[in-house]
């Protein structure tokens, strides 16, 4: 009996040293989260850890007053803007920020620093990699037991960056550039609007062989824009319609056109092939 049990208690130690246990998933101390809010057509999103208070005094002692943190638990923070900001007032272009802060009991100063690497990742802080540092309106709010960072008052033009923890939240105003980057988008696709409809005619020109509707595209087309391309397109395919004089008209555009945009002027031998084929019919 004796040597079954000393069997069964190795057979036990072999498990428990086995990579099944040293695999074993618990709950970690401050889980990682995330958050995102869009602001007009502005994606903003927070990478982050979540300690807990868990019985702890939080502010000058786990988080000293008057020093550098990490704003959250393991690595620093992370805040990512897809487009160009303004953070507390200061502007911020588009890209990925370590997230960290200086807690002070006069007040909060909030950091957007340039190394992403920091607190774990090799990387010491240093000021000299901020891009911005703005001040934190504190509030005092009920108990919150896990750091948590949410976006509130967001309209098409802002929103705030809240960080809550314990008794405290911390705010910061995001202000997105909305009106400017619909202005330009809306100039962009009106700019673009001649190829699209261009491009729209040739397929139906080369798929459905209904050259009257397509010419009516063409003509949408240069009435946004007159271009080498659109013309030379509806030269091509006023002459499948047999209307050869009045393709060589627009081909003769597509031509005089072509010359200011050499570069780009890719149907230049086609081009200079219809002038001298289409001379003379009607």
């Amino acid at each position: 009996m004796m040597k079954k049990f000393v069997g069964c208690a190795a057979a036990v130690v072999v498990t428990l040293c086995s990579p099944a246990w040293a695999q074993l998933a618990l709950p970690a101390p401050s889980p990682a989260a995330k958050v995102s809010q869009v602001v007009g057509l502005t994606e903003i999103s927070l990478d982050y850890s979540s300690p807990a208070v868990n019985g702890r005094k939080i502010w000058g002692a786990l988080v000293p007053w008057n020093q550098v943190w990490r704003t959250g638990a393991n690595m620093a923070t992370k805040i990512t803007f897809a487009r160009d900001v303004t953070f507390g007032g200061k502007p911020v272009p588009a890209g990925t920020y370590a997230l960290v802060s200086v807690p002070t009991e006069q007040g909060w100063t909030m950091v957007l620093n340039k190394e992403l690497r920091l607190f774990g990742g090799g990387k010491a802080y240093d000021a000299k990699e901020d891009v911005a540092r703005v001040p934190g309106t504190v509030t005092e709010i009920p108990n919150r037991e896990r750091l948590t960072f949410l976006f509130s008052n967001t309209t098409a033009d802002q929103t705030s960056l809240d960080l809550e923890w314990e008794k405290t939240r911390v705010s910061v105003p995001i202000q997105a550039n909305t009106s400017a980057q619909a202005t330009e988008n809306i100039k962009t696709a009106v700019n673009d609007a001649w190829r699209s409809l261009a491009n729209a005619g040739r397929y139906v020109a080369d798929t459905s062989k209904d050259y009257p509707k397509a010419l009516e595209y063409l003509d949408d087309s240069l009435a946004i824009q007159s271009h080498w391309l659109n013309n030379w397109i509806k030269a091509d395919i006023l002459a499948r319609s047999g209307k050869y004089a009045e393709a060589r008209k627009f081909a003769q555009t597509a031509w005089d056109l072509g010359q200011k945009d050499e570069a780009g002027f890719f149907f230049k031998d086609a081009v200079a092939k219809a002038l001298v084929d289409w001379k003379g019919k009607k």
